[in-house]
């Protein structure tokens, strides 16, 4: 398996897996330019305007991974500043949050790679136990810690752990072959399949 899933971009693995395994085009980078980010998820679940399990979260979970949360709302914010610092320094390499933080100044000064749904400036409560590496629904993608994230400013894919290799194999090849092709041998041959989709949906 690939160590690092960012060789590629996330329409390159668009060209292989299904629309289900991309999250809600809501959940996208806090600030810019991120770099894009690549690793194992570690879920997190919270309750509604409580993240208990966020603050948990940043000391469980293991050096290289990404941490993916749901966070069921964005009526307050599931992490601040201090929050992401310690997960920086713990390795984390990065937040998605299906939900709101805070502290965005902090954070992009921090260059802590975050992808949520927005800001808020007002914390939740922190009183709701929910068990961590759970599966959950991140942006309307069942999320397995294990499985292979990779988020980049074109969306957020998520690679079931046990296709992970093949997918990128797949994915690499296709992403190789068209590299190779010149913009005008590219252009001969989506022309040609244009023009072939076109007389099969006319007939």
């Amino acid at each position: 398996m690939a160590d690092d899933f960012t060789q590629l971009t996330t329409p390159d693995y668009g060209n292989i897996l299904g629309r289900q395994q991309f999250m809600d085009l809501s959940i996208k980078p806090l600030w810019l330019p991120m770099p894009p980010i690549s690793g194992p998820a570690y879920t997190v679940q919270l309750s509604a305007g409580d993240h208990l399990m966020m603050h948990a979260a940043i000391y469980q979970a293991p050096p290289g991974s990404i941490i993916v949360v749901d966070g069921v709302d964005c009526q307050f914010a599931v992490a601040g500043g201090n929050v992401c610092a310690v997960a920086q320094q713990r390795g984390i390499k990065g937040f998605i949050v299906d939900g709101v933080i805070r502290d965005l100044v902090e954070v992009q000064q921090s260059k802590f790679p975050v992808f949520a749904r927005g800001i808020f400036p007002v914390p939740g409560s922190k009183n709701c136990f929910h068990p961590l590496a759970q599966p959950i629904n991140c942006g309307g993608v069942t999320v397995e810690t294990g499985d292979i994230v990779v988020a980049d400013i074109d969306g957020i894919a998520v690679i079931p752990q046990a296709s992970a290799s093949e997918v990128f194999s797949k994915a690499k090849a296709k992403a190789d072959q068209e590299a190779s092709m010149s913009l005008a041998d590219w252009r001969q041959h989506h022309e040609s399949r244009i023009e072939q989709a076109l007389l099969k949906a006319q007939q």
